[in-house]
Order: structure tokens, then sequence, then C-alpha cells
């Protein structure tokens, strides 16, 4: 390992010069021009084949390096986008310059010992979700192995994310005037309340881990006027892709019923990225956390989660983990400038070697190690959905 961080190290003033860059310059989710070229010039001066706006996203890039001899292909993915109004408080400035670091490191053994290094940039993690994109379209197709670090207040193992369904429902009904002659409407509105209100009594009887929630982004103009048009926007939340179907199912019906006791029609679709939940692959994630162990670095439980990732719908298509490591001393949220500016210190410079040093020799033990990649693989293959 320990030529795995000198070559780490000897990249860690350039490392240093990108991080900040990419604090200096927060960017929203489809908008990072500075930063993904900042990726993107750093890359090709070492020699990547670069696979620019794949999918029709200008912020979005493919790296790849082909060794000469046959190997596992190796993806690790980088984000950039910065949250509004603090900028990067989830620290993706740290989290692309650190999976950046990793591939340049491994493509030195890649050149060496044979194998295929792939660098996915994907832009939108706060958003929509490039991942999403990629996964959908076969990008992922072919890669044996994908990691994704996260940087955070300490190390916690790749764990768990639910799957989630954005899902809108449009009501239509008919306008009157709501004082003279309201017997003549059709209360769209109505039609929508009564969906909320089937929705709390399905609360009681889903799984414990599901969630559901929503807002009325729709619901008239004018008090004396009956709503013709209402629109609900909802997020389903289910720990498994089978549940989902199975809920999702039990939410629409909700949304029929408010229709049919008000007489409207109703409609859905759904209005953004559907989020896959996250399963890692704990055999790999194992050796990873081994690896980190080996250098003296306690490595946490998961964190109990129940947010969703577009990392996600990465692991339903090749093995993956989502691991994160630490860059303070003490507890510090996320999404708060404390933790975007404790992604420029010392603590996280060297959180950030550790991290590139594991992420690679994790990729070479695969990639030698028959054994350990068919037990992945056999784990993979048996996952639950």
């Amino acid at each position: 390992m320990e030529n795995y961080r000198k070559r780490a190290l000897e990249l860690l003033p350039e490392l240093k010069v990108l991080n900040q860059y990419i604090y200096d310059n927060p960017e929203l989710g489809y908008e990072e021009h500075l930063s993904s070229k900042a990726h993107i010039e750093l890359l090709e001066n070492h020699g990547f084949e670069m696979e620019l706006s794949p999918l029709g996203m200008e912020t979005a890039y493919v790296a790849r390096f082909r060794g000469e001899k046959p190997g596992l292909t190796m993806a690790y993915l980088a984000e950039y986008d910065a949250l509004p109004g603090i900028g990067h408080g989830c620290g993706h400035n740290l989290l692309g310059t650190t999976s950046i670091g990793a591939a340049l490191v491994l493509k030195d053994y890649v050149k060496e010992n044979g194998g295929t290094v792939v660098l996915f940039g994907t832009p939108a993690e706060e958003t929509s979700g490039a991942k999403v994109a990629f996964a959908d379209e076969g990008y992922f197709e072919g890669v044996d192995l994908a990691i994704c670090p996260h940087p955070s207040d300490y190390y916690f193992s790749s764990g768990k994310s639910l799957a989630l369904v954005p899902i809108a429902f449009t009501f239509t009904g008919k306008t009157a005037h709501a004082a003279s002659d309201p017997q003549s409407g059709i209360n769209a509105l109505d039609a929508l309340l009564l969906t909320f209100n089937n929705i709390n009594a399905l609360r009681e009887h889903i799984r414990p881990s599901a969630r559901i929630h929503g807002i009325v982004k729709e619901g008239g103009l004018a008090a004396n006027v009956v709503p013709d048009r209402a629109v609900g926007e909802f997020y389903v939340r289910t720990m498994t892709l089978d549940y989902m179907e199975e809920l999702l199912e039990k939410v629409i019906n909700c949304a029929k019923a408010g229709a049919l006791a008000t007489g409207c029609t109703m409609e859905y679709e759904h209005y953004e990225a559907i989020y896959h939940n996250m399963v890692t692959n704990e055999s790999l994630s194992e050796h990873y956390n081994n690896v980190l162990k080996e250098m003296g670095i306690e490595v946490c439980p998961p964190r109990e989660s129940f947010g969703s990732l577009d990392m996600g719908n990465v692991s339903q298509v090749c093995p993956a983990i989502n691991p994160y490591f630490g860059i303070s001393e003490h507890e510090i949220p996320g999404h708060t400038v404390e933790f975007r500016d404790a992604t420029l210190t010392d603590l996280a410079m060297e959180g950030m070697v550790n991290t590139i040093v594991a992420m690679v020799k994790t990729m070479v033990d695969c990639n030698e190690k028959p054994e350990l990649m068919a037990s992945i693989k056999e784990e993979f293959d048996n996952r639950k959905r």
C-alpha cells in the first residue's frame, strides 16, 4: 500500500489546487461548467481518454484509461455540484477530487498490470442525479466494480438508502362560482385533499421504513371559484424496489379514490428521476473496510439513513459501495457552512489520501484475487432488489 500512498502524496499539491478551485466556484446541478472543465483538464493532462457531454449532459463526462493486458473494469464516481446559498456544504468539491486522485493512482497500476479504470463525472447529485441516466442508458454494463466515496465527520461503512419514486397527481374538475352556483362545480382541490387523507389512513399499514410525503403544488387561484385543477407532488420511499411496486400501487389507488369521490379525472406522472435503493455489496465493503483497518483507521457501522441516493441506481447494475471518510475530529452535520469549510483542512487532506489508498488497494486486490471477485459477484447475483 505504501507505493499507492507515495503516489497519492506526489499528486497531493495538484489535488489541493483542484479542491480549492471547486470550493471557490460552487455551481448548482447541471450548471457545473467551471468544475467539470477543471476535472476534464486535469484528467486529460494525465492521459485519460475523455467522453464529453455524454447523454447530452453538458457538465458530465466519462474518463477512461485502458491497460494493454486484460483485467477488471473498475469505476470511480465523482460529484461536484453545490448547494444553494452555502456552496459545497455537502463536500462535493472534496468528493470529486478524491475520486480523481484514486483514478490517477489506479491508472499507474492498470498501465503496468492490465484492466481498465473508468471515472464517471456525475453532475446534479443534489437534485436529479446524473447517475440515474448513466445507469438507465447502460453505461455500467461491463463495469465490474464501482466506488463512490463521500466526506463525512468520521469513517462510516457503506450502508443503505431508500428507493424514491417522485409522483405527481393532477386532478381536473369544473369551475363554478363557489357561493352562487357551487353545485355546478367539480372541486379538484377536494380530490387532492382526499388523496392526502387516504394516504394518511394508509400509513398505519405500511412498513416502518417506508416514507410518503407530499405538497400541494396547485390548489386554485381564488377562494370564490371552485378550483378545476389541483396538483399534488409526492415522494414515495421504500427500502426495496419490490416493496416499492406494492406501495406505489396503493398510493395511486388513494388518488383514484379521491377522484372517484369528487367526480374529477386524475392523471399521474413521475416528475423527477426515480432513485433505486442502495444495495451495498457487503463482500466489497468488508474488504474495503479491512484495508482501512490495516492502515489503523477505525471504521464505524453504517449510519441509519432514510434518504435516497442516485448511487443506488448504480448498485442495482454492478457491485458498488458508497463509503464515508472522516475529515473532522468531532461531529459536524452535513449541508452546513462548518462542513463546507472542513473540506479544506489538513484533516480533510489526510482523509482524502487515506481514502485514495483504500480505493486503489481494494480495486487492485479484486483484480488480482479471483476468489475475492467471485464472492463479490456471487453476492451481487443473489442480492435482494
